[in-house]
């Protein structure tokens, strides 16, 4: 593990990123926060999976907290007003947990969904994370329509090298593109961003070992693997049979220093794949989560062409200090609404999702970042 962990989180160190350029950022407020009455939602309503469904409305889908950290995720339309979102229409519960890789004798849930539709497969795909106790593992359902999900399991990693040190830490924040993009070996895959957790759990019985972090630089980051599009085409279910994983990007700035995991699933712009992501940071005595921003190469998006060396979005207001969690922007989804701008839906201190709209500087738009 400690050879692994060297070798491959060495390789975070060379990127660099350039100066920073300027964002206008708008904050839009909360638009969906717990409803007393609904005991789901009793400890918080947040990180949002959010797209644009067949006709054309913004629909979510929230993770609800309920009494002892229990989660399952809800389904909502986006209301809104003048251009801007003001609230939510709920509808109901979108996935309850209930599979052995959900749930457990000691607890369990599923939390924190990405979705993001692919018109190659004609699927929405969402991504969430199992929370069976101190083994988050990532895991897969489709959709045609919104309504209906059909869960494919957790993923599966290929024997290949560093594959047994994967199976055993945890995975979460995890999200496909839409379109193919390259693997390693030039093979057009869909290609997933997920982020392993530093710990390794190993049980005897009923014995459990906690094996902590390994070698020079053992800080939580981004990494990504790859699905090939043949197979998913040949079955579906391949969708959880990943392959290829390479390190996409570890912290390296001040506000990301303790760890940084992925955020929405990347949208195309002309100059690349955008990738909202957050960084955590030690502020006192506290942990701090803010937003950031990446462009990645549109074919190999192991290429970061930019980074924010500051984040886009830190903790300022009240709605996202105090809550669940203190000092939380936790970004989750996004939608497009041009080259340069986008709605940024987050999880607010772990207990509201506030949305924010990010017009993005025009010199990220430009092929010269290539």
């Amino acid at each position: 593990m400690s050879r692994v962990a060297d070798r491959v989180l060495g390789m975070f160190a060379s990127r660099r990123a350039p100066a920073q350029v300027a964002f206008e950022v708008t904050r839009l407020g909360p638009i969906m926060t717990p409803q007393a009455d609904e005991p789901h939602e009793a400890w918080g309503v947040l990180n949002p999976g959010g797209v644009r469904g067949p006709d054309g409305t913004l629909h979510l889908f929230p993770r609800l907290i309920a009494e002892g950290n229990y989660s399952r995720i809800g389904h909502a339309r986006v209301l809104c007003e003048n251009d801007r979102p003001v609230g939510v229409e709920r509808l109901g519960v979108a996935l309850e947990p209930h599979e052995h890789y959900e749930v457990s004798a000691g607890g369990g849930g599923i939390e924190d969904p990405r979705v993001v539709y692919v018109p190659l497969i004609e699927r929405y795909i969402m991504t969430y994370t199992a929370f069976v106790p101190y083994e988050p593992k990532i895991a897969v359902a489709v959709s045609r329509d919104l309504q209906t999900w059909e869960r494919l399991g957790v993923l599966r990693y290929a024997e290949e090298w560093g594959a047994r040190a994967i199976q055993l830490v945890g995975n979460k924040d995890a999200s496909f593109f839409p379109e193919p993009v390259l693997d390693p070996h030039g093979v057009r895959s869909f290609a997933i961003l997920h982020r392993p957790t530093a710990r390794v759990r190993l049980r005897f019985g009923d014995k459990e070992l906690i094996m902590p972090p390994r070698g020079h630089d053992h800080r939580e980051s981004i990494w990504i693997s790859y699905v090939p599009v043949d197979a998913v085409i040949e079955d579906i279910a391949n969708l959880t049979a990943v392959t290829g994983r390479e390190p996409l990007m570890g912290p390296q700035e001040p506000w990301e220093a303790v760890k940084i995991g992925g955020g929405a699933p990347p949208v195309r712009i002309p100059s690349g794949w955008l990738f909202t992501y957050h960084g955590v940071s030690q502020v006192a005595e506290h942990l701090q989560y803010s937003m950031g921003i990446a462009i990645l190469d549109a074919e190999r998006p192991t290429r970061v062409l930019y980074r924010t060396p500051l984040p886009v979005l830190a903790p300022e207001t009240d709605y996202e200090r105090n809550g669940l969690t203190s000092n939380v922007v936790f970004p989750s989804a996004t939608d497009q609404r041009s080259d340069r701008v986008i709605d940024v839906y987050y999880g607010a201190a772990d207990r509201a999702i506030a949305a924010a709209r990010v017009t993005l500087p025009s010199e990220l738009l430009s092929n010269t970042l290539r």
